[in-house]
């Protein structure tokens, strides 16, 4: 733009000194310029060369790849409107992936390391989720560890979830490594802390999200048989997440081993415990009392100022028998929306977590609460793919493991989930931003 065009909306000067309308032009610009960039990218407010850079003193393994520039700052970019639903769309072909590899990220669990220990093909790691109507960017690693400066997120459920964190963590390593901040030597309960950005990511473990304990090592389906007090809190997680900016629940595969079922401390029934005199009211009774149990400990916690995020269910994908049965999981590709529907015990665990979640909502929001939803039901339903099937071990050695179809090879499909919380995130800081306006406007018309 050239100074005459500038000049335009002020007019003529009067004989004006050339110089001083030259600095009140400046000035007014950098004015504009400043209030109209928080508004549009209320989270931005930080340099584009920390795309590029990483920590001030970064570990010898991360390796920044020049070549991923465009990549990189593409993903700046908010998704336009909230209208969109980026839990909907189709997975396309994505050239740029992986972003990280077996060789690069220390933190994949050796049952997840699919290319480690054989997977012959790769195409599963190359492909990205296109919500309908809109576009769902890559997780940017520079971006998401600047949003969460100065915070904590803490995942609470199952391996899948912490299949998830180990994804977040070899996402951003390409910024930065976290070390280990854990207080205890459980490696069910771990801590995580990026110290450049002093960001916080645990993990505790509760399979069942209930006060839980093993009553047989073996049982029915010799896969153990477990006590559930279904009106109890497991204390090992509830007593820990009040600080937690973020903490993201999830849980369900857990739920099909054999339980016995309590209540008020006494047996109200069972799933396929196989007891005399004990009623078998089937998992979805306990996986419905586990989740109401779980959101009401997170609503009763008077000091949980954070906001709670409900990962939905994700679909397992054994073919040709169960699980146990010699079931497998060796397609590869993704399926198209119209090539599978969810049904049966997926549907009615998905849809348990949905009306659940939905009554946890509404009973926070009258103490302050904050809940929101990650629905990455659809996307997983569509990538039977992305699966270690029987790579998550040598195949010559002597285990006793069967196909994996529960969890997710990394890099793979999982990768996805984090983008839609970087997403989510990025729509925090714009509803914030949003409320303050709007407070503030309210103060200025009913003062």
């Amino acid at each position: 733009m050239t100074l005459h065009a500038m000049e335009a909306p002020f007019g003529r000067s009067h004989g004006q000194p050339k110089t001083t309308k030259f600095v009140l032009i400046l000035i007014f610009v950098t004015l504009v310029f400043l209030t109209i960039i928080p508004v549009f990218y209320p989270l931005l407010g930080y340099p584009l060369y920390l795309l590029k850079a990483s920590s001030p003193n970064p570990p010898p393994t991360t390796v920044y790849d020049d070549s991923r520039e465009p990549e990189l700052r593409s993903s700046i970019k908010i998704s336009q409107g909230e209208e969109c639903d980026i839990f909907s769309g189709e997975w396309v072909p994505n050239r740029d992936a992986p972003y990280y590899t077996n060789t690069t990220c220390w933190a994949i669990h050796e049952h997840q390391n699919c290319m480690k220990y054989g997977r012959p093909d790769s195409e599963f790691m190359r492909w990205k989720w296109k919500p309908d109507g809109c576009e769902l960017p890559v997780l940017n690693p520079a971006q998401f560890l600047e949003i969460v400066r100065g915070k904590s997120l803490a995942f609470v459920g199952d391996s899948v979830g912490r299949n998830q964190m180990q994804s977040l963590i070899c996402l951003l390593s390409r910024v930065e490594y976290p070390i280990d901040v854990s207080y205890t030597p459980d490696e069910r309960f771990k801590r995580w802390k990026y110290t450049t950005y002093n960001f916080t990511v645990a993990y505790f473990w509760t399979p069942h999200l209930v006060k839980s304990g093993e009553r047989d090592d073996d049982g029915p389906t010799q896969t153990g048989l477990f006590n559930l007090y279904l009106d109890e809190f497991d204390e090992r997680w509830t007593t820990e997440i009040e600080g937690f900016d973020y903490l993201i629940i999830s849980g369900g595969h857990w739920f099909y081993r054999p339980s016995i079922f309590y209540e008020n401390h006494q047996i109200v029934g069972c799933h396929f415990c196989l007891i005399e005199n004990v009623t078998d009211l089937t998992k979805f009774y306990g996986y419905r009392k586990a989740f109401r149990t779980a959101f009401r400990a997170i609503n009763s916690l008077e000091n949980f100022k954070g906001i709670t995020i409900l990962r939905t269910f994700a679909p397992p994908h054994f073919e040709n028998g169960l699980w146990n049965k010699g079931g497998n999981c060796v397609r590869t590709k993704p399926f198209r929306s119209n090539e599978t529907t969810l049904e049966g015990d997926n549907m009615e665990f998905y849809m348990i977590q949905i009306e659940e979640f939905k009554i946890a909502e509404r009973e926070g929001r009258k103490k302050g609460k904050r809940y929101r939803l990650m629905d990455t039901t659809q996307a997983s339903l569509l990538r039977p793919d992305g699966h270690p099937s029987r790579y998550g071990h040598w195949a010559h050695e002597n285990v006793t493991l069967y196909n994996d179809c529960v969890h997710w090879c990394l890099p793979g499909p999982i990768d996805t989930w984090n983008d839609f919380l970087l997403q989510m995130l990025k729509m925090e800081g714009i509803r914030s931003h949003q409320e303050r306006l709007y407070s503030g406007d309210r103060r200025m018309r009913f003062k």
